[in-house]
């Protein structure tokens, strides 16, 4: 017997997707056993005087490497530092955790020049239109560094 296909007529529900991805994940074990999987990593900025984060960078484990899903800094504290040390703060975890290195994506509005200049290198471009920003992925191999 053959599988159906249907397309949900809504959002998927937390049910159907966590199905979906129990099957990939359980799929990629069979590839991936040896890897060590290690928490995700949450570093922010916070405001001295309340406590309330006010910015910072958020990223998973993804097969030996750390994706950089999140970050930012609040216009106020652009080019000061902030942004770079966020990225030397993950990269240090990084390497204590033996990750083979970082990538993440940003848009052509974002801080492409920023990642390029703290040593990323572009490997993946999405391309865009007059509605839809152009998108990058980047990478930083830290095997090759000390």
């Amino acid at each position: 017997m053959l599988p159906i296909i249907e397309i949900l007529p809504n959002e998927p529900t937390a049910e159907e997707r966590d199905r979906v991805l129990k099957l990939l994940l359980d799929f990629n074990a069979h590839h991936t056993a040896h890897l060590i999987e290690r928490p995700n990593l949450g570093i922010v900025l916070k405001n001295p005087d309340t406590a309330e984060i006010i910015g910072g960078l958020y990223a998973t484990d993804e097969y030996n490497w750390l994706f950089i899903k999140y970050l930012v800094v609040p216009e106020a504290f652009r080019g000061k530092g902030f942004g770079a040390r966020l990225i030397s703060e993950a990269e240090r975890v990084a390497r204590e955790r033996g990750y083979l290195g970082i990538f993440l994506d940003t848009y052509d509005f974002q801080a492409k020049p920023f990642y390029l200049k703290l040593g990323f290198e572009q490997f993946g471009e999405l391309e865009g239109d007059a509605q839809t920003p152009c998108r990058f992925f980047l990478k930083k191999l830290l095997s090759q560094q000390a």
